[in-house]
């Protein structure tokens, strides 16, 4: 027996605001990691947050130094309406765990990029190149540039065994860096080989409040309009949440900035409905669901004491809820004893807010091994 299981996955939000966010004549690429073994493979398009349609004018797979072309109801090209999305025809061919396969598409005519996210780490950065490169194996320096935006790819899955299964990670910026790189990596290191992880993070993102002026747009969609169009994924059966820590910070005043009013500022108990809504979701997919407390954020630009105060309050519901599958304790590993509201040096990036390197690679090892299995 077998099923479609998503072995690579993004959240889709809105690009930055630029007069030049409208491309042509590129080619854009992108590595995926394959997991485990499988027989076939599907790409899934997504325009969620365009306002006009998208065309794809050729998709390929590059596996095993042999190219594929990728079909949409048996045609090269396709286009995605405004706010819809697209699944391509199975393309057969064998997949092998822990190879890597190539999808590039062919953008001809001026296209509206709005739909993208920022995501960084180990295993994710992609290409764009001049011209149509869809079947050149080795695009060259003098004509790619590399990204660590995503447009329009969303989500690839895998027709593979009844017994694999993926991770869904779900958050802001500190999910769209690099730990969930980290646990799929900590995966293959330490024989889960059954286990996929995705990631469905969009950065400066917040549970109950979305940015519409021009100068925030790119910080993402509020979780109203994210968790149900992100997390039902092919072959998911858990979800991690790690998200609230911009609804704390975010809101400093208009005289200060007049996009962020304190009024944006929630109390602990609505923050917490707003969690209770995804949990609520994620059980009516079926789905088990684990949470990460909130990172310490001593000497990030707005810390105060009532945020902080926020912060250990909400993370505490985390901590006793019995709604919820398990509590991953992010802030326990990665803060300083003797200053529980910061980070430990070693983990801390440097501004106070996103962790290192190495505190992102603490996040994975902090993901319980029964999770995985």
């Amino acid at each position: 027996m077998s099923k479609w299981v998503s072995v690579w996955g993004n959240a889709v939000s809105i690009a930055e605001n630029r007069p030049e966010r409208y491309a042509r004549n590129i080619t854009i690429r992108y590595p995926i990691r394959i997991p485990f073994d499988g027989q076939a493979l599907r790409l899934t398009f997504d325009n969620y947050c365009g306002t006009e349609p998208v065309t794809l004018n050729r998709v390929t797979l590059l596996s095993g130094g042999v190219f594929h072309g990728v079909r949409f109801e048996g045609e090269e090209s396709v286009t995605i309406g405004a706010g819809e999305n697209v699944t391509c025809d199975p393309v057969r061919l064998p997949l092998h765990a822990g190879e890597t396969v190539q999808v590039s598409f062919y953008l001809k005519d001026f296209t509206l990029m709005r739909s993208v996210v920022f995501t960084c780490g180990p295993l994710s950065e992609g290409l764009y190149a001049n011209g149509d490169e869809t079947e050149n194996p080795h695009i060259s320096i003098m004509t790619s540039r590399k990204t660590h935006l995503f447009y329009f790819l969303s989500n690839v899955s895998v027709l593979t065994g009844e017994e694999n299964r993926t991770i869904v990670c779900y958050g802001d910026s500190i999910t769209a860096q690099n730990w969930p790189d980290d646990v799929t990596l900590r995966c293959a290191a330490e024989g889960y080989g059954r286990t996929a992880v995705i990631r469905r993070a969009t950065s400066g993102s917040r549970i109950l409040r979305e940015y519409s002026c021009l100068t925030y747009e790119s910080y993402g969609l509020m979780g109203s309009r994210r968790f149900h169009h992100e997390v039902p994924t092919d072959g998911a059966d858990t979800v991690i949440i790690q998200q609230g820590i911009n609804d704390i910070i975010h809101p400093v005043g208009e005289d200060v900035n007049v996009f962020r009013p304190m009024s944006d500022l929630p109390t602990v108990e609505q923050l917490i409905d707003g969690l209770k809504t995804y949990i609520a979701q994620a059980r009516d997919m079926g789905l088990k669901v684990y949470v990460g407390t909130l990172l310490p954020m001593g000497g990030w630009r707005t810390d105060a004491p009532f945020r902080q105060e926020m912060r250990h309050a909400y993370n505490d519901f985390i901590r006793k809820t019995e709604l919820i599958d398990g509590c991953i304790d992010f802030d326990m590993a990665l803060r300083d004893p003797e200053r529980i509201d910061w980070f430990l040096p070693v983990y801390d990036s440097g501004d106070h807010l996103h962790p290192s390197k190495l505190g992102y690679q603490r996040m994975a090892a902090e993901v319980p091994a029964s999770i995985l299995k």
